[in-house]
C-alpha cells in the first residue's frame, strides 16, 4: 500500500467529522490519531534514506489530506538530516505560503525549526516571511524560531539571532490577528524560563499594544514584581 493508503487503512469516520469540526477543516479528514500516525512515520523513516523520505513528504502534503500533510512534517522531524537537508529545507520552506490552519502549521514549523537550528543562515529567508501579507507565513517566522527563546549561555550569535527576532516580534505588535499575537505571547512566555529581564523589558516598551490576553500569556512566568497585569 502507498503511504495514503496506508493512513486511509486507519480511517475512522466518526473521529474524523470530530476533527473537522475542531479544526474546522475545509480539506479531507480521515479520522487518524497522531499516535497513529507517529507509528507509521516510525517506520517510513526506518525503510527510507533522506532523499526518500524528503520524496514521500511531498508526495503526502501534495494529496491536500490532513493527516497526509502532518505525516509529510512528521517524516522531516529530525535534528540531523545526512549528507544534505538542502532539500528537506527546500520542501518545508515551501510549504509555509500554504500554512491555513494552526495544527498542520504548527507539526512542519516543529520540522523547520531543526533546519534551522542546523544552519542559522537561512534565518535570512525567514526574515522575508515576516514582511508577507499571508498571515501563517508571519506566524510561522516566530513558531519556527522557538529553539531561541530556550536557550542558555548563548554565543554572540546566539543572542544576535535572538535579538532579530525580538524585533521581528516587535514589528508585530500592532497585529492585532489572534494567532499573531498568541505567537508573540508564545514566544515570550518561553523566553522568560530563560531570560524574564528582557522579556520585561520588551513588554515595558510595547505591551499597551498588545492584546491584553498575549500580555498576559507572555508574563506567566514572571515574578509578581516584574509581571505586568
Amino acid at each position: 500500500m502507498t503511504p495514503l493508503e496506508q493512513l486511509r487503512h486507519l480511517g475512522n469516520a466518526q473521529k474524523a467529522s470530530e476533527m473537522v469540526s475542531y479544526h474546522k477543516l475545509h480539506r479531507e479528514c480521515l479520522g487518524v490519531s497522531n499516535p497513529q500516525i507517529d507509528e507509521l512515520v516510525k517506520k517510513w523513516r526506518a525503510e527510507c534514506d533522506v532523499e526518500a523520505r524528503v520524496a514521500m513528504a511531498d508526495e503526502l502534503w501534495r494529496t491536500d489530506v490532513f493527516e497526509a500533510r502532518i505525516s509529510a512534517a512528521k517524516l522531516l522531524v529530525q535534528a540531523r538530516l545526512r549528507p544534505s537537508d538542502e532539500s528537506a529545507w527546500a520542501l518545508i520552506s515551501s510549504w509555509v505560503p500554504q500554512f491555513d490552519g494552526w495544527a498542520i502549521a504548527d507539526h512542519a514549523a516543529s520540522a523547520g525549526s531543526k533546519r534551522l537550528v542546523a544552519n542559522p543562515s537561512r534565518l535570512d529567508v525567514v526574515e522575508g516571511w515576516t514582511k508577507s501579507e499571508h498571515m501563517w507565513s508571519r506566524r510561522a517566522a516566530l513558531v519556527m524560531t522557538l529553539p531561541w527563546s530556550k536557550l542558555n549561555h548563548l554565543t554572540p550569535e546566539q543572542n544576535n539571532a535572538r535579538e532579530r527576532i525580538l524585533g521581528w516580534a516587535s514589528s508585530y505588535v500592532d497585529d492585532q490577528e489572534w494567532f499573531i499575537q498568541k505567537a508573540i505571547a508564545w514566544w515570550l512566555r518561553d523566553l522568560s524560563k530563560h531570560d524574564p529581564s528582557r522579556v520585561t523589558a520588551f513588554l515595558s516598551e510595547h505591551r499597551d499594544r498588545m492584546k491584553p490576553f498575549a500580555v498576559k500569556i507572555a508574563s506567566k512566568y514572571l515574578s509578581q514584581s516584574m509581571s505586568f497585569k
